[in-house]
């Protein structure tokens, strides 16, 4: 399950830099979670730690994301797998 930033959002810059997936940005008016990177933190923390920061509680279960915890574990796997491919060097012609 993705999680999404409601309207109550005060955009304090708190949740950003807690998302070990970069899946937090600032958005038109709000901050907003991209749903092909959030993995509610699994594989990295028990608990996700934008909610766990976020002084206004505004980081629910996006219902559009409902996925299992397999899911969200086999997303983190692939963007671990995404990450090392990108920091590979390229090989010499």
């Amino acid at each position: 399950m993705a999680l999404i930033i409601t309207d109550e959002c005060i955009n304090c810059d708190v949740c950003e830099p807690e998302c070990p997936n970069g899946a937090i940005s600032p958005g038109e008016s709000i901050y907003v979670i991209e749903p092909r990177r959030c993995t509610e933190c699994v594989g990295h923390f028990d608990e996700p730690q934008c909610v766990q920061v976020c002084p206004v509680s505004c980081i629910p279960v996006n219902p559009a994301y409902v996925e299992t915890r397999e899911q969200l574990q086999a997303r983190y796997e692939q963007l671990q797998r995404d990450q090392r491919l990108q920091k590979k060097p390229a090989a010499a012609d």
